[in-house]
């Protein structure tokens, strides 16, 4: 217990990160990154628990969070938050209030019926959600609950997923890193082994840069893909070349309050790129 805060805090500051997520947390036992306002929502409660999660620290008063979470799953929630409650819940240890809610995901995503996420609603990464995204996240909550898609489900969820094969990658356009790291997740926690992807290989920047881009062979390194591709080498069981270097990327994005942001540039901090900062060099310190 706190081991991880001792490790991860040789390269970046953890207790600026505690500080910063501990003043954003209210009465609801929910959390908003912009810490003025009153307006909790799932997605950055969820990324909070993930912090406290992977710091390996005990997290504050979790029953009024597991009410916060277990209330927001609602028939108009988006089905991609609604999966975020239900793996926050059980990352809370309250599997069976999780279990008891997951019914509400078929009324938006039911593979075996070709629909995958009616209304699909906000979106981690694209504005609005594609339906890959919402396949990911719903496969990742169902493992984190102990919930099996039958045969039936399975099937339909792989055929959809190869939809978006694209050259070595996954992707609607062309491949990308975000796209691809969600299409191989969904296919290995399913049972599937898809054959490795190169993408992620070709999107790492080393030299003066450190980090990872979302397409082969671009500029500048962002955060997002920095972390998808770092989960996607850990999938295919392979290494980054530069982990010095990619450590050092992630630390010039740490903010002075404490939080991160996705870019070299100037950029707010949030929740989400705080946890994906914590979790790339959580990954990296194995090669260090």
């Amino acid at each position: 217990m706190g081991s991880k805060l001792y490790e991860i805090g040789r390269y970046v500051d953890v207790d600026a990160v505690l500080r910063y997520v501990k003043e954003r947390r209210h009465e609801d036992g929910g959390y908003c990154f912009v810490s003025v306002l009153d307006d909790t929502n799932v997605n950055d409660t969820y990324y909070a628990i993930k912090i406290y999660n992977l710091l390996g620290i005990e997290f504050p008063e979790p029953e009024k969070t597991i009410e916060f979470l277990s209330n927001a799953i609602q028939p108009q929630t988006a089905v991609v938050a609604i999966a975020m409650a239900l793996e926050g819940l059980a990352l809370l240890g309250a599997k069976d209030v999780a279990r008891e809610k997951s019914d509400i995901v078929f009324t938006k995503y039911n593979p075996a019926e070709g629909k995958f996420a009616v209304g699909l609603g906000g979106s981690e990464e694209f504005g609005t959600a594609t339906p890959l995204e919402a396949t990911y996240w719903v496969t990742k909550a169902f493992n984190q609950i102990g919930l099996k898609f039958d045969s039936t489900e399975k099937d339909a969820i792989r055929a959809f997923v190869m939809k978006f094969r694209n050259g070595n990658g996954y992707g609607v356009k062309q491949p990308t890193t975000t796209m691809t790291y969600q299409a191989l997740f969904t296919l290995y926690t399913l049972g599937y082994r898809p054959p490795k992807s190169p993408h992620f290989r070709n999107c790492e920047l080393c030299g003066d840069w450190g980090g990872f881009t979302e397409v082969p062979y671009s500029l500048p390194p962002y955060l997002e893909p920095t972390f998808y591709a770092t989960r996607g080498l850990e999938l295919q069981n392979e290494t980054p070349t530069c982990p010095r270097r990619h450590v050092w990327f992630i630390r010039q994005l740490q903010n002075p309050n404490g939080g991160f942001r996705r870019s070299l540039e100037l950029g707010i901090s949030n929740f989400q790129n705080t946890y994906r900062a914590l979790a790339v060099v959580d990954s990296m310190m194995r090669y260090l």
